[in-house]
């Protein structure tokens, strides 16, 4: 039977020959009565088994994928302690009992990761990010606040979570299952992923890069659980800089929009606009979150009916949050830098009439100091866009002040605009044509022209 193909089910079916593995002294008599009282049990019975013994379960599977290596019974040890875990997440904290302090919970699940089948490589991928999760910390807390049991040492913990992280981004790059591999990868991760040391890792390792790609509109469910789960991921990565800064470098918030808008499941909603949120701060992100339409986006958002009130305020955030971005867009001290240092691009307030209404008088200062800029940079810049955007400015400045045709001409820039009428670039040479038609026709006219 083709492995990738093994249920966890299938491979609890089988019967276990384990008289014959005491026999030969590869478990111990007590262990041959701990496996004869579970194996093959109700699930009702086994529970209230490992409520009574618990941690005594956990060392008899641990032990016997330490010490056995036939492939039928390990993947049977394995099937076990993922029904186990997959049952009731929390016996993850059996692992750690006092009990089993001289025990290595980990090391038989790594060794797995690496060496086994795809079914061994799976189930133990999920275990151990449930039990790395359930470790006590070195604070003396558990995850859930419970008081911690027992202490091991951080080297050995710290070397585990390096390779499993190692091999979710091997995962990530070239997964050793075609359809199940990422999703695994995936669903670890966002359990993983909520401690900070684990960010860390995952963005040394380049991991950041190897999710965005993900971030891409669903409609099967099997996708749309990829996809929740991918951008759960990258909200637990916003609240570490070092990958925020990795994400600015990615084209992650555009395919979160791209998400946000065409979604309708509500959980990824949910997690899309509070990653988004998280990520409004960052100047580069909010720029970017205003030019992709995100304001409207987030007004038709709240027009629609949420069961998550949670949901509905961080929509209410959100919303106020573009608003101030955009305020600080269109200031004029925010224009001014970007003429000075010759940097144009299509930034909102250059086509925002607003911004051009409120700030037209201060292009008067240090004797039309800006605008002198402007038609600098028609003669100086061989960027397209700023060529583009200077002489929609200038068009713009005539449009909107008194005397606006006048002092451009008194500045010589008609020469310069004809001239870049013929550039190459359709971008530009539209520009420059409507400018031109400002400065011959006047500012009516030339809007006439254009509609």
């Amino acid at each position: 039977m083709d492995y990738a193909e093994l249920t966890t089910e299938q491979v609890l079916k089988r019967d276990i020959p384990w008289e014959t593995y005491m026999t030969t002294k590869l478990i111990t008599g007590t262990c041959l009565q701990l496996l004869r009282r579970y194996d093959k049990r109700s699930e009702s019975y086994r529970a209230q088994l490992l409520d009574d013994d618990g941690p005594a379960y956990v060392r008899v599977f641990v032990n016997i994928l330490r010490d056995i290596s036939k492939v039928e019974t390990v993947e049977y040890i394995i099937a076990l302690i993922d029904e186990m875990l997959t049952a009731n997440p929390k016996r993850a904290r059996l692992f750690h009992d006092a009990s089993l302090a001289n025990e290595d919970p980990y090391g038989p699940f790594i060794r797995l990761l690496w060496e086994g089948n795809w079914f061994m490589q799976e189930r133990s991928c999920k275990i151990l990010a449930l039990i790395v999760s359930a470790r006590p910390r070195t604070d003396g807390s558990v995850p859930n606040g419970e008081a911690c049991k027992t202490k091991r040492t951080s080297a050995s913990i710290d070397d585990v979570i390096k390779s499993l992280v190692e091999w979710l981004c091997a995962q990530l790059k070239n997964p050793s299952h075609p359809s199940r591999g990422v999703p695994i990868a995936v669903s670890c991760l966002a359990t993983l992923l909520k401690e900070s040391w684990v960010r860390s890792l995952f963005v040394k390792s380049d991991g950041v890069k190897l999710l965005t790609p993900l971030i891409t509109p669903a409609s099967t469910q099997q996708s749309i659980q990829l996809l929740y789960e991918t951008c759960l991921c990258v909200w637990l990565l916003s609240y570490y800089d070092a990958a925020v800064d990795f994400l600015a470098t990615t084209r992650a918030v555009p395919r979160l929009v791209e998400v946000v808008k065409s979604s309708t499941k509500e959980k990824v909603v949910r997690v899309v606009i509070f990653t988004l949120k998280n990520l409004l701060p960052n100047g580069t992100f909010g720029a970017q979150m205003v030019d992709l339409g995100l304001p409207q986006i987030v007004q038709s958002l709240k027009t629609q009916a949420w069961s998550d009130e949670d949901l509905l305020d961080v929509l209410d955030q959100l919303e106020e949050g573009l608003k101030d971005n955009i305020k600080q867009l269109s200031s004029f001290d925010k224009y001014k830098q970007e003429v000075l240092l010759g940097h144009l691009d299509w930034s909102p307030m250059h086509k925002d009439p607003v911004f051009w209404r409120e700030n037209i008088t201060n292009f008067e200062e240090n004797n039309f100091q800006i605008l002198r800029v402007l038609v600098t940079i028609l003669d100086t810049s061989s960027d397209p866009r700023a060529l583009a955007v200077a002489c929609h400015d200038i068009s713009q400045f005539i449009q909107h002040h008194p005397a606006g045709r006048g002092i451009v001409n008194d500045l010589k820039a008609k020469q310069r605009v004809m001239k870049l009428m013929n550039h190459e670039s359709s971008e530009v040479s539209k520009n420059a044509l409507l400018c031109a038609q400002r400065l011959f026709l006047g500012a009516k006219y030339a809007s006439f022209m254009q509609a």
